[in-house]
């Protein structure tokens, strides 16, 4: 009875009730990630304006292209790292930890230096011009500066987890947020129109040093954590394990942003200026429903790369049929949700702008529910990188973000017109669900015997 009481270990039997209880943190830190995104872009677009606004929207998915490294070390790291723990071998374990650590965060260093220099001739490239194409850079080149921090915040975001430690993981997460809406309410408001979006970069550049700065001193501070940052030696093979696990989920934000890019593009030309906004408050509310999805999958994935590592099978399969029925009846729940809340979460955005509102909603009623086939492919993916199977989880991510949707998005709108756009997100969902489905099905035995 007291172990019931104390916290929950890897090594743990999980009941449906303690998987969500382990998983809780890392989908609330998640999700408290993708509401302070959403905080940011409220104040950009009602106080700075529309251009300033899809200006964000047009450089953003550029941004996230150079982080990705943040979500492959993590993931692809942490899988790595729980395989180590569960055989026991925890000096093994916080040799890769450390070292992977150390290599992201030089790597992070070196891409923030060259985004920097390219940045204006990518933001051209991108679309925009004239005073979209000054906000683009100004806005960039400021939150380029934190990249190495916020590199290493996506990836302590998965360590945290491993190291048994999703709570802290999530106060400081929440600490980030803070410190990013604090710095909005102040900078953005108070500071004169031509330097508000000067004020939202900033409050997001310090919230993601924040984020990456204090597990830092975390892991190099002694504790009881079961990871530790320290000593270690260059390991090619262990870098390339990690890379490679991690595969999916950097593919899956690199094909994610391209995909993205590829939006902006259609929307300039379909809808203009109006079309970038709406897509951007699509993509806010979007990250938050996702972000459920992709919390569960990284508070999960230590779990099975534990009992994985451990060849107890019969936990494995247990905790597998749990996850599935939640996330089926969660996206059955987002899908109701999201249409219900189309309308007064559109307002909220754009509500200055009756025209603007107007296509933000009905692109928002379409869009939702591609929510209904999203979690199995994200937490499939997921999946099969906790079990070291890198390359299965990384066709999923691929086609899922990259292939799916540019066929839809460069197709639909061709019969649609811009609705097309929108319904292009729901197919290639559906087709990722249904690939997630047969690729489970047929990998059964690596998990079942």
């Amino acid at each position: 009875m007291a172990k019931n009481k104390a916290r929950i270990e890897l090594s743990d039997h999980f009941s449906y009730r303690r998987l969500l209880r382990f998983a809780l943190p890392s989908v609330a830190m998640m999700l408290f990630t993708s509401i302070y995104g959403v905080v940011d872009g409220f104040f950009v677009s009602n106080l700075a304006g529309k251009t300033p606004f899809a200006a964000v929207n047009l450089i953003m998915p550029f941004l996230m292209i150079l982080s990705t490294v943040g979500f492959m070390f993590g993931t692809g790291g942490s899988a790595l790292v729980a395989k180590a723990l569960g055989e026991g071998d925890a000096s093994r374990a916080n040799r890769y930890f450390s070292l992977l650590v150390y290599v992201s965060g030089a790597l992070a260093f070196v891409i923030a230096v060259l985004g920097i220099v390219f940045l204006p001739g990518i933001a051209a490239w991108l679309g925009a011009s004239g005073e979209m194409l000054a906000d683009c850079i100004t806005y960039g080149r400021i939150i380029l500066l934190a990249l190495p921090f916020f590199v290493l915040q996506l990836e302590f975001q998965s360590f945290f987890v491993t190291a048994e430690k999703p709570e802290l993981g999530l106060g400081i997460t929440v600490a980030s947020g803070v410190t990013n809406m604090v710095l909005d309410a102040v900078l953005v408001t108070l500071l004169p129109a031509p330097y508000k979006l000067v004020g939202a970069a900033v409050a997001t550049a310090m919230s993601q040093t924040v984020g990456g700065l204090l597990p830092l001193c975390y892991f190099f501070a002694r504790n009881n954590s079961l990871l530790h940052l320290g000593k270690t030696v260059f390991d090619g093979s262990a870098i390339l394990k990690a890379v490679t696990n991690g595969s999916s989920e950097f593919m899956s934000n690199l094909s994610m942003s391209l995909v993205g890019i590829l939006y902006n593009f259609q929307l300039l030309k379909y809808a203009g200026e109006n079309g970038v906004a709406a897509y951007g408050v699509m993509m806010y509310v979007s990250f938050m429903f996702a972000a459920l999805f992709i919390g569960y999958s990284v508070g999960t994935a230590p779990l099975f790369g534990y009992h994985y590592g451990a060849k107890n099978h019969f936990e494995l399969k247990g905790l597998l049929r749990k996850s599935l029925l939640l996330v089926l009846i969660s996206s059955f729940a987002m899908t109701v949700a999201g249409v219900l809340l189309a309308a007064p979460l559109s307002l909220i955005f754009v509500g200055y702008d009756d025209a603007l509102l107007s296509l933000t909603v009905r692109g928002f009623c379409i869009f939702a529910i591609s929510f209904l086939f999203m979690g199995l492919a994200i937490f499939s993916s997921g999946f099969f990188t906790a079990l070291g199977d890198g390359l299965t989880s990384a066709v999923i991510s691929f086609l899922r973000t990259l292939v799916f949707q540019t066929a839809a998005v460069w197709l639909l709108p061709l019969l649609f017109g811009i609705d097309g756009v929108w319904f292009s997100i729901i197919v290639a969902e559906g087709m990722a669900a249904l690939l997630s489905v047969g690729f489970i099905f047929f990998k059964r035995r690596r998990y079942q015997y």
